[in-house]
């Protein structure tokens, strides 16, 4: 389906602000579930970035027509993307919400969605709804109160792009899911009532907002904020990537060793950005406790 007759929505209220709003951007995410940070980074970062998440995802250019791939250790292998620690508008939004007792890389990402990829299903990346010893690294990493999402859509963010859609509101925890709808039993998902409970493909979501945002823009969501992402109908590739920080008060006893690559990574960072991995934990996508039963892979946008 193309996406292309959907327009910027007039919500009522703003959720877009600039670098020197935080206090209002916060106010509206803790409100609505998300807002729209605009012109945090520079045109140069943009294409160094561009061209890293290139170089990192598909180096010879064989991934395909409509085909999607999402790297869950960006930085680790992007030396372009460290330039965002000495970017303050970056830092800024970053110390922010961490605080200024000290910031550890906490997780990165980066998606390449080729022409004619298909959309993504609506999802919560939170996984504080699971009881119980973690089952997967999600459930090690993807707890704390912090932004789950805070993103650069670095070919833009638009409907038929690929871009980024979230549902308003839905950040509470007593949220029960769109109108029409039910939560899936783990609560990471919807689907129609009356149907299976698997993660819902589709964009006829009563709260559905499509984010415009521009390659310079930070799209800003909240811990619990449900979103997925448009198909990409246009002939252009997507790119998005991401770097969080926490607050290195939040210890992690990560149950997997450091992965070799983080550890590349770490010695290969400057002596001056060595503050920022004394707790870094790298990720383990397959680790599994030894009792775990299979599970579907993580979702992002």
């Amino acid at each position: 389906m193309d996406y292309s007759h959907i327009e910027k929505p007039d919500l009522g209220y703003r959720y877009e602000f600039s670098i020197d709003e935080l206090d209002a951007m916060n106010e509206c995410v803790e409100a609505h579930g998300f807002a729209i940070i605009k012109n945090v980074l520079t045109e140069e970062l943009v294409e160094d970035l561009r061209k890293s998440v290139v170089e990192v995802l598909d180096p010879d250019g064989t991934l395909g027509a409509g085909n999607s791939f999402t790297h869950t250790a960006f930085v680790e292998h992007s030396p372009a993307s460290w330039k965002l620690f000495d970017h303050e508008p970056f830092m800024r939004v970053n110390r922010f919400y961490c605080g200024d007792g000290g910031l550890t890389i906490h997780r990165s990402a980066a998606i390449i969605r080729n022409p004619g990829s298909d959309p993504l299903g609506w999802h919560t990346d939170w996984h504080g709804f699971a009881e119980g010893p973690p089952q997967n690294a999600g459930d090690v990493l993807n707890k704390f109160s912090l932004p789950s999402g805070l993103w650069f859509y670095i070919t833009g963010s638009f409907p038929k792009h690929g871009g980024l859609a979230v549902i308003a509101d839905s950040h509470g925890l007593d949220w029960e899911g769109p109108e029409g709808f039910q939560l899936t039993p783990d609560k990471r998902s919807f689907h129609p009532i009356g149907t299976e409970p698997h993660s819902y493909v589709g964009f006829d979501v009563p709260g559905m907002v499509p984010l415009f945002g521009e390659p310079t823009d930070q799209l800003v969501f909240a811990t619990r904020t449900y979103h997925a992402a448009f198909p990409n109908r246009i002939d252009r590739v997507r790119l998005s990537c991401g770097v969080g920080f926490r607050p290195k008060a939040y210890k992690i006893d990560a149950p997997w060793p450091l992965p070799d690559t983080a550890k590349a990574f770490i010695k290969a960072l400057p002596e001056r950005y060595q503050h920022y991995v004394e707790e870094y934990t790298g990720i383990q996508n397959d680790w599994r406790p030894d009792d775990a039963e299979p599970q579907a892979d993580a979702m992002m946008g």
